[in-house]
């Protein structure tokens, strides 16, 4: 009996902790069956259930036919959705903070349409969009929606940083004779740079993963996630596992490699 009320006791001491232990899990879980299955070797074309170990597939991750275009493309679309939405996010989450002018507010909440709004019907309306202009659909027209679709992500993230930051920083810096361009580049970016590199981190997981936007507006153009979509309809290459696990690992790495940084510049700046 006494067991069993120490066991309660911390449970409920150590009770969110536990939840976040067991939600984490849940969220690697599937990396985890990807990276696994990266390793196996099926007797038929379905990469579904394990038979047997093999390295095949980690020696050439571009055996299958436009697979490692497809990834190619959907890296470029992803940088430069990222840097167009990047800045063009940057600028607008600084007008939203900084300055007054009318229809400011309706246009602070015009900004979260997109993120709440379904991705068909946003697929669905740049499509005609486009085709009302008369636009061939192919890289650039999946560059455009990806700029769209990222935007108000960049401003959301963006505008959290530059609402916390404190202005006497920057009158400070103007006080000491520097100018405005020397203000920015010097006190405001530096400070506002964490949330900046938030929204590009977040811009460019949305749009390399983006399959419903870009199924609509692609044209002829396959990026990596519909490439997955028409394997799973005739067959799942082992690669595609490979190229999952090896983006995992590289994901994994920056976040450990930006918390030691972090992590150091924190006691440099204690010492």
């Amino acid at each position: 009996m006494g067991v069993l009320t120490d066991m309660t006791r911390w449970i409920r001491r150590n009770l969110v902790v536990l939840a976040g232990l067991l939600t984490l899990g849940y969220m690697i879980v599937p990396n985890l069956v990807v990276m696994v299955f990266s390793f196996n070797k099926p007797n038929g074309r379905f990469n579904y259930s394990w038979q047997r170990f093999s390295l095949d597939a980690w020696k050439d991750p571009c055996g299958v036919a436009d697979l490692c275009g497809s990834l190619t493309l959907s890296l470029q679309i992803a940088a430069w959705a990222t840097l167009g939405a990047t800045v063009l996010g940057t600028m607008i989450a600084f007008a939203l903070v900084r300055y007054r002018f009318r229809a400011r507010g309706s246009i602070n909440s015009l900004i979260f349409l997109p993120m709440a709004m379904p991705e068909v019907v946003m697929a669905a309306s740049l499509l005609t969009l486009f085709l009302n202009l008369g636009a061939q659909l192919g890289f650039w027209t999946v560059l455009i929606a990806h700029i769209m679709f990222c935007l108000s992500f960049v401003v959301t993230a963006v505008k959290a940083r530059v609402m916390s930051m404190d202005p006497r920083l920057e009158e400070a810096a103007r006080d000491l004779y520097a100018g405005p361009a020397q203000t920015f580049v010097r006190v405001t970016l530096p400070i506002a740079a964490p949330g900046i590199a938030a929204g590009a981190l977040l811009a460019f997981a949305l749009s390399f993963d983006d399959f419903i936007i870009t199924n609509f507006n692609a044209g002829s153009t396959v990026t990596f996630p519909m490439f997955v979509w028409g394997s799973a309809q005739r067959g799942t290459p082992v690669q595609i596992n490979v190229i999952g696990t090896a983006m995992f690992v590289v994901a994994v790495l920056m976040v450990i490699a930006g918390q030691l940084v972090s992590n150091r510049r924190r006691k440099t700046a204690a010492v």
